[in-house]
């Protein structure tokens, strides 16, 4: 058997061939492995096909090859570019609003062309959008977080004394829920090293050693190889020179972005205080990219800035290399003209996940000093090829540097060993093996289920769909609601919907009551059962899936002794959902909930509407997956969809590439859509409200989307931060 995988990896900038690494904060690392992993996976016979997901950009100030829909990497190998949120390239931390419009773009894709047997998530976004194709598509996921948030918040906190500044800034909040989800979806979580599953994995709910897997990265043989003495200096080499009075001595080097969790002040101000390190070694500092400082993110800038004034505060003119770029092919060549002048790479930042310039470096004979946080202590417990620092200790990095710089005998048994150890711990071919061994097992579970691959079909007489909730948008207004069933009956081509927290029974005898039409589609019991059609035919598919890792008196359990949290009657209960009503003032916030199902070992969707009404469903329920699962089964295009809600439950289903409409009573809840693409903010109430938005998406003729422009929905702060990268 050979299987298709799906990898994602949503934000930087991607192509296949001279890789812009370090031309800002979002091309690093991440895009390297994802890049030759997938490059390393099309090469086995076991694959047939390896496509790499990310998002498709228009933007003057990146490279027209950003915009192309397809690129190979390799025979079996491809980047395929999902559009979604604005034409031009954003900042990850900008990316949240939109994870959605993914989700709807890449169901379109796998429609036309063929869905994955397994889908795998790089990063919290990636991780977010992937485990609700997962969900929806009931196929198996791998997760890879690469830099998590709880652990860069709390290294980012250390001495800063605005920490809402830093959550406006990197979003730690949904990025953390992000990855919660995504641990809590995953039937593995593959893990660079062992002390990120035992330090930093373990800070989460959804933390279960057992789904992980310490699979290290491989680095690049072919391009990493160590120095050869009868090589010519390289090109980069003049570069570097001019900035020094002796460029004979041996090298510190170092090669990051320019990135507060890089720590590269501590190294410079060491450095500058350190006359021995002055005389043994020049200092050499490759910080991405840049045509003009000005260009730069406000961030990047900032962290550029004062490394430049402590090198004016220190007068390190003559022995500071700061070179403002260098090309893809250009860091083999720095790593080896270390080496030759019997240097030491130094990786001193405050976390480090993995380190593949550790690898890189270790792979050319360069030894190194790095980070004791994270993916160095493997590397170098592997290849014993260098000293690890504690990045908070000024003493320690003079120190480790010294010593690593003063011993010829002793750098030469540290280069011999990086070269030795990288090619034994390191390859790819050995990553690919143990990464296919272990999914191998899940994709031969037959994980996906029954009708996936169905032909596509569409639902019977329309061609376009109103989908609504019913309580409080569709009632409460007897007469718009008599004007919106007249305009559904006159429109034989347009579908009507219903999705609600309401029992089937319950909701059936309401819309009898009301004499509405009857639904083509129902989602009821908070989107947890789903049926068509004047005959009320159950979706079995959806049944089928539903019920994954659902453990209701598990729930019950966890939430039974939780102040100001109550049953609702039997009544509002179902086989999938558990209803309860809440006491604002004693209850725990909904994030206090989600944790206490988590760790109670309980995987489910916590839902809170108009303020006071709690649902618990399964893992893969709502609305917005049920409604999801419908348009996806019958090959209705989410653009022709108009979903109408109030309240907490509708917000999943009116994100998305669907017409959203929010009725002018809505509830609290969903404020936080207000800035949304797709979503529509009306100012007439209940089935008014649908009217009106109706009319504004011209739903009933040639439909226009008037705000679909995503470029209005950041504030200015963000707008600057998201526009600006170093051209």
């Amino acid at each position: 058997m050979t299987i298709k995988i799906s990898l994602i990896s949503l934000h930087g900038l991607i192509r296949s061939q001279d890789v812009e690494y370090g031309r800002d904060a979002d091309t690093g690392g991440q895009i390297k492995y994802v890049l030759e992993l997938a490059a390393e996976l099309a090469r086995r016979s076991d694959v047939h096909e390896v496509e790499l997901l990310t998002r498709q950009i228009f933007d003057p100030k990146v490279d027209k090859q950003y915009s192309v829909p397809e690129e190979q990497i390799s025979d079996k190998a491809r980047i395929v570019r999902i559009p979604f949120g604005p034409k031009r390239y954003l900042r990850k931390e900008a990316l949240w609003p939109y994870i959605e419009m993914f989700v709807d773009q890449t169901l379109a894709h796998f429609k036309r062309t063929s869905v994955p047997d397994l889908l795998h998530g790089h990063y919290a976004d990636a991780g977010m959008a992937g485990a609700q194709l997962a969900r929806l598509l009931h196929l198996p996921y791998v997760f890879t977080g690469h830099s998590l948030g709880r652990v860069k918040q709390q290294r980012l906190s250390i001495g800063h004394k605005n920490p809402e500044s830093l959550e406006r800034k990197y979003q730690f909040t949904q990025r953390i829920e992000a990855e919660e989800i995504a641990l809590e979806t995953a039937s593995m979580v593959v893990t660079s090293t062992h002390q990120e599953v035992q330090d930093q994995y373990a800070l989460y709910d959804h933390y279960v050693p057992s789904r992980m897997n310490v699979i290290p990265p491989g680095v690049d043989l072919t391009r990493f190889t160590p120095t050869n003495p009868t090589e010519s200096e390289p090109d980069i080499a003049k570069s570097i020179a001019r900035f020094l009075v002796d460029q004979n001595k041996p090298m510190i080097l170092t090669l990051a972005r320019p990135d507060e969790r890089k720590n590269l002040e501590s190294l410079v101000r060491v450095y500058g205080e350190s006359s021995q390190l002055q005389k043994l070694a020049n200092l050499v500092l490759i910080l991405g990219t840049r045509e003009d400082l000005d260009s730069l993110p406000k961030a990047q800038r900032h962290v550029i800035e004062r490394i430049l004034a402590l090198i004016d505060k220190y007068d390190l003119y003559g022995k500071v290399a700061y070179p403002k770029t260098h090309a893809s092919q250009d860091i083999p060549d720095l790593y080896r003209l270390a080496a030759q002048r019997k240097g030491v790479f130094v990786n001193p930042a405050l976390t480090e996940p993995f380190g593949l310039t550790l690898l890189e470096a270790g792979a050319t004979g360069l030894p190194i000093v790095a980070t004791h946080d994270g993916g160095p202590n493997d590397i170098i417990g592997n290849c014993g090829n260098g000293l690890l620092i504690d990045p908070l200790n000024d003493g320690d990095i003079r120190d480790k540097l010294i010593a690593s710089l003063s011993d010829p005998e002793q750098w030469m048994r540290w280069s011999d060993a990086g070269i030795k150890g990288t090619r034994q711990h390191y390859s790819w071919e050995h990553h690919a093996t143990r990464y296919l061994n272990v999914v191998g097992e899940f994709v031969k579970q037959g994980s996906a289920t029954e009708g996936v691959n169905r032909p596509v079909r569409r639902l019977p007489q329309f061609d376009r769909l109103i989908v609504t909730d019913l309580d409080n948008t569709l009632t409460g207004d007897d007469h718009s609601l008599r004007e919106f069933v007249e305009l559904v009956n006159s429109h034989k081509n347009i579908g009507f919907g219903i999705a609600t927290g309401r029992r089937l029974d319950s909701a059936m005898q309401l819309i009898e009551d009301l004499h509405l039409p009857r639904p083509d589609l129902i989602a009821t019991d908070a989107g947890t059962q789903l049926h068509y059609g004047d005959n009320l035919t159950e979706d079995r598919s959806w049944r089928k899936s539903i019920g994954y890792a659902w453990k209701p008196d598990e729930i019950r359990n966890a939430l039974n002794d939780v102040p100001g949290v109550f049953m609702q009657p039997e009544s509002n209960q179902s086989q999938f959902k558990i209803s309860y009503q809440i006491d604002p003032e004693i209850c725990p916030k909904v994030t206090v909930i989600r944790k206490i199902l988590r760790e109670a070992g309980v995987r489910a969707t916590v839902m809170l509407s108009l303020g006071v009404y709690l649902d618990i469903l399964p893992v893969r329920g709502g609305g917005d997956s049920a409604i999801r699962h419908a348009l996806w089964k019958w090959g209705f295009a989410p653009e022709n969809v108009l979903v109408a809600g109030d309240c907490g439950n509708d917000a999943g289903m009116l994100l998305g590439q669907t017409l959203g409409v929010v009725v002018a009573n809505y509830s609290p809840e969903l404020e936080r859509l207000r800035r949304s693409p797709r979503v529509y903010f009306s100012d007439r109430a209940h089935a008014a409200g649908i009217i009106d938005g109706i009319h504004y998406y011209n739903f009933l003729g040639d439909v226009t989307i008037p705000n679909d422009r995503v470029e209005d929905f950041h504030s200015q702060e963000s707008e600057e931060q998201s526009t600006k990268i170093a051209v």
